[in-house]
């Protein structure tokens, strides 16, 4: 049975090279489930995490927080090429904008 109050980032894929559908959770990189239908192999992934949890538990390791719950400030530095930043600081000033706002608006998309 899964964890109760589960705050963890999952998803599922589909695996063309398995022919399956992939459980995965983003606090956990290294735990994967495959499964005929989405709905299992989302399951598995849940239940492997709390095998996982319970055995990092008992070992008295740190458990990963789950990613919803983190607070972000909304800064983070990213280096592009000098033409990169030229040309996104001309679009920029052409948008009669900051190159911060054109910068986090590509990002968003």
């Amino acid at each position: 049975m899964p964890l109760k109050n589960d705050r963890y980032a999952y998803r599922v894929i589909w695996s063309e090279d398995d022919q399956e559908y992939v459980g995965l959770c983003a606090e956990f990189p290294s735990l994967s489930w495959l499964s005929k239908t989405p709905e299992s192999a989302l399951k598995g992934i849940r239940e492997v995490v709390d095998d996982v949890i319970k055995d990092m538990s008992d070992a008295g390791e740190e458990i990963p927080a789950p990613i919803s719950g983190k607070r972000y400030s909304g800064k983070f530095m990213v280096r592009v090429p000098p033409e990169v930043h030229r040309n996104l600081a001309i679009q920029a000033a052409e948008s009669g904008v900051s190159l911060n706002r054109i910068a986090g608006s590509k990002l968003s998309r």
